[in-house]
């Protein structure tokens, strides 16, 4: 690998455009050669636009999804795309996040730190030093509740399963085989992580804080909670 590794971030989006256009400043304040994918899924407060302009002074490749199709598509496309890309150009390094501030675009620089030594790094909110900003008392229980019972029933090791904060060596995501994932919503973090764990890849935990969203409308509803419990129990004795 060179000595400076390529470095895309993957940043899906639906209604972020209260936040896309800060959250693009500061990634490219970072002391980093980064580039960046953003996937909108046709947002009607006109995110993808405002990415559109952003990539005019960014290395930002957008990517405008018809319909709005959930996470699990977004990303998947986004990692397909970057994969068939020229070895020369292709990145050594893929991460994802989320466009609200919910992730602390500083972290990077520890996701990078700890990458050198693991295939597959987690941006943990339940190991020493995570936590958790702007949650009531029944989303922070579902949260823990899903988390438990996903390492349970999975037989993995992590505390946090569910985080959108991750960092993957692009070697990871070409030996997973993309079009198996089913996952739509979040359930497609625990797919991706034990996937990999599959594998044989090493798996690791930094801890973040992780700050509800201040604007826009968060994502999180009851079907996220019923595709994770199910999709978990299909994971567990898929072949």
């Amino acid at each position: 690998m060179d000595s400076q590794p390529r470095i895309t971030v993957v940043i899906p989006t639906y209604n972020e455009r209260g936040t896309i256009t800060e959250l693009i400043e500061r990634l490219f304040a970072l002391p980093l050669p980064l580039n960046a994918v953003i996937v909108d899924d046709n947002s009607p407060d006109g995110t993808g636009e405002a990415a559109e302009e952003l990539a005019k002074k960014y290395p930002i490749f957008v990517i405008h999804n018809p319909k709005k199709e959930g996470l699990g598509v977004a990303y998947t496309r986004a990692f397909t795309e970057l994969l068939a890309l020229p070895p020369r150009v292709r990145p050594d390094y893929i991460m994802q996040m989320d466009a609200d501030f919910s992730h602390n675009p500083a972290d990077i620089l520890r996701f990078l730190e700890k990458i050198e030594s693991c295939d597959v790094v987690l941006g943990s909110r339940y190991i020493r030093g995570g936590g958790i900003e702007n949650w009531d008392a029944f989303r922070r229980f579902i949260s823990c509740l899903g988390n438990i019972y996903a390492s349970l029933v999975l037989g993995l090791p992590y505390r946090d399963l569910t985080s959108g904060y991750k960092c993957f060596r692009a070697e990871v995501l070409q030996s997973i085989d993309l079009n198996s994932i089913s996952s739509v919503g979040y359930n497609f973090q625990i797919e991706t992580t034990y996937l990999a764990r599959k594998k044989g890849f090493r798996v690791c935990e930094i801890p973040i804080v992780f700050t509800e969203r201040k604007t826009g409308t968060s994502k999180f509803n009851i079907w996220i909670i019923i595709e994770s419990f199910v999709k978990v129990i299909l994971l567990r004795f898929r072949k």
